[in-house]
């Protein structure tokens, strides 16, 4: 048998009158703030302590002194009325996506470009909206989604190759960029003039897993397709950062986003490719997305992000 006391179901006006008769400890002036008579007051506060199981108030005939089961519950009551009433406040701004919260997922290469500046001026323009950031790839983004863990995500993908309207997700194309060579500085070779492209391709490659962007690991397979070679796969990362990292240790060469190139780091270089790889050079694009039907607060970032995101984000080539 369970030792736990049933729960109690108290009124906020119990709560009101019991806040306002300790601020006073005088039943007269308190049932005259609250608008009442003196009988019912004596009434309710009897009630209120029979239903708590504890004495609240000590009574005499000439005063009225707080118990210290009253003194305990002065703040927690008087934060329980505060939060009450700003119920309505909260209702209409979260009805009008002036307040809630944003569970936005994001791919590494964000980071580098608009994101944090984005994510300070939407604060800023919107302090009721909570933005809880969770750095996820594609893959993982999506499955989010489809637990409804995610509000809205950054995702990486070949262009054209967004979510759906199938998967009930809604997207917005942030524009598409070109990858560049990611190469390790301490080869002679990434450093000459003009890099051999028949070199570059039968290079080692470091690349990440096919399940994170299915898209645009197909396109750079298809890169080298095309030009009559099979990549030599020397290592998997799922992060931008520890490709990168992995280049400068000389495990091989990477085709990284452009946006990638603003990670500087010892022992890499970014090259654009030669003119004759250049036709069939692989491209990423970015995309927001989010669940259609989603909350009003998730729509005033999506237009924030449309109305930031107009003409593209502005990679320039290397």
């Amino acid at each position: 048998m369970s030792d736990e006391l049933p729960a109690v179901e108290i009124e906020l006006r119990a709560w009101r009158q019991f806040l306002v008769l300790a601020q006073t400890l005088h039943f007269g002036r308190a049932a005259q703030r609250l608008h009442m008579t003196q009988p019912p007051l004596t009434l309710a506060i009897q009630q209120l302590e029979r239903r708590l199981g504890a004495v609240l108030f000590e009574r005499s005939r000439r005063s009225v002194a707080l118990a210290p089961a009253g003194a305990a519950l002065i703040e927690p009551v008087r934060q329980l009325l505060a939060a009450a009433a700003a119920l309505p406040h909260l209702a209409r701004g979260a009805a009008a996506g002036e307040s809630g919260r944003i569970r936005l997922g994001f791919v590494s290469t964000m980071g580098f470009g608009a994101l944090p500046r984005w994510l300070r001026e939407f604060r800023d323009r919107h302090p009721g909206i909570a933005v809880e950031l969770r750095e996820a790839t594609g893959d993982v983004q999506l499955e989010a989604f489809a637990r409804g863990e995610l509000d809205a995500g950054f995702l990486l993908h070949a262009p054209g190759r967004a979510p759906d309207a199938a998967t009930g997700l809604a997207t917005h194309s942030l524009g598409a960029e070109p990858m560049v060579l990611a190469l390790p500085q301490g080869e002679p070779w990434a450093g000459a003039r003009r890099l051999d492209p028949a070199a570059l391709l039968a290079r080692p490659l470091v690349i990440f897993p096919r399940p994170i962007a299915p898209s645009v690991y197909d396109a750079v397979l298809a890169f080298f397709h095309r030009h009559g070679a099979t990549p030599h796969i020397a290592q998997e990362a799922i992060q931008m950062q520890t490709i990168v990292n992995l280049v400068s240790a000389g495990l091989g060469l990477a085709l990284v986003p452009q946006s990638v190139t603003q990670l500087q780091r010892p022992g890499v270089v970014y090259r654009a490719l030669p003119a004759t790889l250049a036709d069939a050079a692989p491209q990423c694009e970015t995309s927001l997305v989010w669940p259609q039907g989603a909350a009003p607060a998730v729509h005033r970032f999506v237009d924030f992000v449309r109305a930031r995101s107009r003409g593209g984000l502005g990679y320039r080539s290397q």
